[in-house]
């Protein structure tokens, strides 16, 4: 029987396309992909770490640009984000589709990688939509708007540019708690960053050690306002949570405040 490998890699989407790349140039047989939380161990497998090299990246993405349309590209880059166990070997398999048909085929939805890509991608941009919707800045000391978020998926890098151009005249930090990293923007450029954070900053709220104190006066009355035009008799609650589904309530400050 053939030797399957098990491929490592350092998490990052550069990473993935070169273990694509390794897969071709060593003609390895792959039985699974995996970034660098997961276990490796495969049953008759060999374990191999693919470092990361920017230029066999490139060149992966470049064949792939020439055969795949725009959303077939948008569905491999919003898939591989959703971190979903067993997507890189689907992403591999939908590839390796993608890379031996002379036709087009990355809307060929009866292959099963093709299928599975576009539906995770789907979630990924419901996500991605919805944190663009709902992510509400609170203003800290330092005149820098700050919000943090746990989004189910790692929508950062696709909320960037939203964010960036409707708040093109203030500083900005979004921050990922789950994946400890975000977004921060200086009126220039948008960067990626890590910071130590208490973990008393919360979701939501405006702890007074954190934020400046118009920010905590201005959230109390937009929960007054909210509580006062909400006429409860003529309450929803399943249209509500069907537009507002409950596990983004953490981000609003009307859902977080007590009622006064």
């Amino acid at each position: 029987m053939e030797q399957q490998v098990v491929l490592s890699y350092d998490g990052s989407l550069e990473g993935f396309l070169s273990c694509v790349f390794a897969t071709y140039e060593e003609k390895l047989k792959v039985a699974d992909i995996f970034p660098p939380e997961k276990d490796l161990q495969e049953l008759f497998s060999e374990s191999r770490e693919i470092i990361t090299d920017p230029e066999k990246a490139k060149r992966v993405w470049s064949s792939l640009r020439k055969k795949t349309s725009s959303a077939g590209l948008r569905d491999i880059k919003y898939a591989f984000l959703s971190e979903t166990n067993g997507i890189e070997r689907q992403l591999l398999a939908m590839i390796r589709y993608i890379i031996a048909e002379d036709a087009a085929v990355d809307r060929d939805f009866s292959h099963p990688a093709v299928l599975k890509v576009a539906q995770v991608a789907k979630k990924v941009g419901r996500e991605k939509h919805r944190m663009e919707a709902f992510i509400r800045f609170r203003l800290t000391r330092d005149a820098v708007y700050f919000a943090a978020i746990e989004p189910d998926f790692n929508v950062l890098p696709l909320i960037k540019t939203h964010f960036k151009s409707r708040y093109a005249d203030q500083k900005w930090i979004i921050y990922d708690l789950r994946r400890n990293y975000g977004l921060a923007y200086d009126l220039k450029e948008v960067t990626f960053i890590t910071l130590d954070l208490d973990p008393a900053i919360g979701i939501s709220g405006a702890p007074e050690a954190f934020f400046h104190t118009s920010e905590i006066s201005f959230q109390k009355l937009w929960n007054q306002y909210f509580t006062s035009t909400n006429i409860k008799s003529r309450a929803n609650e399943k249209l509500h949570v069907q537009h507002l589904p409950k596990r983004y309530w953490k981000y609003l400050t009307e859902k977080n405040l007590p009622e006064k």
